[in-house]
């Protein structure tokens, strides 16, 4: 067959392939396959500890939630729970150093600038 002036062979196309030792083709196989158990191993591991940081979280969630339930009984009741009174005053506290914090930045910022 003469293509563009070319002598063209009939048959396939691309690349022969290559005479491939049989115990080399094997071995290549074997430790393709230790790779591919190692890396499911690998998979499943960290699967496993996803699983059971989700669930220790879901647990502590689940501990909170019974602890407001409890609170809100309480408040029903008309009782208000030592850990509320412990968050009101300590958020108190907390604005008041805010405020005190403020304070000591606004006269610090004040010395400076006064200063040549």
């Amino acid at each position: 067959q003469v293509v563009g002036g070319k002598v063209k062979k009939p048959g396939k196309r691309g690349r022969k392939p290559a005479k491939i030792d049989l115990k080399a083709k094997l071995e290549r196989s074997r430790q393709s396959a230790r790779e591919c158990r190692a890396r499911k191993k690998l998979r499943y591991q960290y699967l496993e500890e996803l699983v059971s940081s989700r669930e220790r979280a879901i647990c502590a969630l689940r501990e909170e939630l019974e602890m407001y339930k409890q609170w809100c009984m309480a408040m029903d009741q008309g009782k208000i729970p030592s850990e509320i009174k412990a968050l009101l005053t300590g958020e108190e506290q907390g604005k008041a150093q805010q405020n005190s914090t403020k304070l000591a930045k606004a006269v610090k910022t004040e010395a400076n600038s006064s200063n040549p």
